[in-house]
Order: C-alpha cells, then structure tokens, then sequence
C-alpha cells in the first residue's frame, strides 16, 4: 500500500486533494483513522492560536504521520476503540463493508507503531474533553507553545465554525473515499446501518478483531 510511503502516498493525498500534507513550513501533524476526532482537534488547535500556524491533518495516511517524525515536525496521533470507529465510519459510507473498513484501521496504525515513542497519541475522547491537557501533553513533548483552548462558549463556535469552513472549501476527487459523504444520511438510515455494522464487527473474523484491539492496546497503555 503506497499509504506506507510518504513520497508516494503524498504526492497521491496532493492530486487527490485529499487532506493537508506534511511540508518543510508545516508546524504540527494531526492524523488518526476516520471518525476519530480529527476535525475538532483540528479545528480546536488553530482556532486557540494567537499566531497562525500551519497544520497538516486529514490525509488518513500513516505516510503523513510518518513523514511529520522523519522531519522532526511535532505529530498528534489521535485514536479510538476499532469498534466504534468502524462503525462510525461504515455508518456515514455504507457502501464500505465493515472488514474493508477494519483492514483500513489496521493498515493506518500498524506502520506507525514502531513510531510510538516518538509522538503524541490522544484517545478520540480525549479531543472533546480535555483539550487543554492535550495541548499541554503536546508542548511538554516537543518544546513547542501552542496555545490551549478556553473552555468557553464562544471557543467552541469559532471551532465549529473552522470544521465547517475546512469542509466547504474542499474540493477534489478524493474526498468520496474517506471523506464526508456529500449528503448526510438520515438519522434512522445511520442508526440501521450502524447496528448492522456492529453485528458485522462481532462476526468479522477473530484474528482481525484480535489485532486491531492490539493495536488499541499498544496506542494506548499508559496515557493519562
């Protein structure tokens, strides 16, 4: 898979305008699977700054995270429990069948691993709640200053507000494959869609649902 690769799997994510990738100005990386917080840690981060910084998020690509570490750029992985990330993204792409989306969740973490040491991960949970802390998390890490969030009303608008902006203004023809859906699903359809997935979850095959919670396990011993 070229995701492995930054060279190739960049220069892919660029033709397909497909997310932001790691370039010499970029000052941090925020990358994890789909549905996993990456829009709000996002759009929590830039939207604190009292200085603009350049992020580079959304590619999906382990290639990103990857090339982030080998620059020397500070790296966010943010990750969630397999189950309910298949399943929420199988629940907005139905036409994803829950295996296809369980070998995506392993294909993203399993190259990244080796570079555990050398990032910042964050559980999905965490992004929404305890923000502040992450960011924290982050600067005691790399040496860096960015801004925290404030816990207020007007904070989370201007997040909200960044999330929608970055989803309006992107175009290209890789968007579909990952993405956002073009038109949101009802709730009802989601709502069925997502208890089928999970009955597909729990029937997948055990040595698949072994390794992804592994992988889990192994991202996510001793955070706070």
């Amino acid at each position: 898979m070229t995701s492995r690769f930054p060279r190739l799997a960049l220069r892919a994510a660029r033709a397909r305008g497909h997310g932001v990738v790691v370039t010499p100005t970029t000052d941090i990386v925020i990358e994890g699977y789909p549905r996993s917080g990456n829009s709000v840690a996002f759009a929590s981060l830039l939207a604190a700054q009292s200085a603009s910084i350049r992020i580079a998020h959304h590619t999906h690509a382990p290639a990103n995270v990857i090339a982030g570490v080998e620059a020397g750029i500070p790296v966010l992985v943010l990750i969630r429990a397999p189950e309910d990330a298949v399943i929420g993204l199988v629940s907005i792409k139905p036409d994803l069948t829950v295996v296809q989306a369980m070998r995506g969740y392993r294909r993203f973490y399993e190259p990244i691993l080796p570079y555990r040491d050398r990032i910042v991960v964050s559980r999905s949970e965490d992004v929404s709640d305890g923000f502040e802390g992450l960011v924290e998390r982050i600067n005691q890490r790399f040496g860096t200053s960015f801004d925290a969030p404030e816990v207020t009303a007007n904070s989370r608008s201007a997040r909200d507000e960044l999330i929608e902006r970055y989803w309006r203004d992107r175009v290209g023809p890789g968007l579909p494959l990952l993405g956002r859906t073009e038109r949101r699903p009802s709730e009802g359809f989601r709502t069925d869609v997502a208890s089928r997935a999970r009955a597909g979850y729990l029937s997948a095959p055990e040595s698949l649902r072994r390794r992804l919670a592994a992988l889990y396990r192994s991202f996510t011993e001793g955070l706070p």
